[in-house]
């Protein structure tokens, strides 16, 4: 359960709601790069292709924990990197970021021209989302 006692939303739409929430582009590159990428760090984060502002990803990161999307923790060995971690509200985002994927694949012509078929499917859904999931909690092995 996302953290909003302390938010005003515009309307009880639950759209409206979740894009309250992460309704900018940089929040959800920053799970996507948790999600597909298993990246952890701020240093993780900085370095992607996108090229986000270090001012913009502080306050991102901030506000995903904020909300509960996201927790912050200690590496074992090295307590000056802090590692970002999907909460289970974060991990419940990954159908939806699957779904935007697939949509993407499909429907942007950008995507459409490439040679190569999506490997996702809207018929084996569960299974990709077990994967991406697993995958992503595999990835803190040895590191919390």
């Amino acid at each position: 359960m996302l953290k909003s006692n302390n938010l005003k939303f515009r309307s009880e739409c639950p759209v409206s709601c979740l894009l309250e929430f992460l309704g900018d582009k940089w929040s959800l590159l920053i799970i996507r790069d948790m999600v597909f990428f298993q990246k952890k760090t701020f240093k993780d984060f900085f370095s992607s292709n996108e090229k986000i502002a270090s001012n913009i990803l502080t306050s991102r990161l901030k506000s995903l924990e904020k909300i509960g999307i996201i927790s912050k923790n200690s590496v074992l060995n090295n307590k000056k990197t802090n590692i970002y971690k999907l909460t289970d509200s974060g991990l419940s985002l990954i159908p939806i970021l699957l779904e935007m994927k697939v949509w993407s694949e499909n429907n942007i012509e950008f995507h459409k021209k490439r040679s190569e078929p999506s490997s996702l499917s809207i018929k084996n859904k569960q299974k990709d989302i077990e994967e991406i999931k697993s995958k992503y909690l595999r990835s803190f092995n040895n590191i919390l």
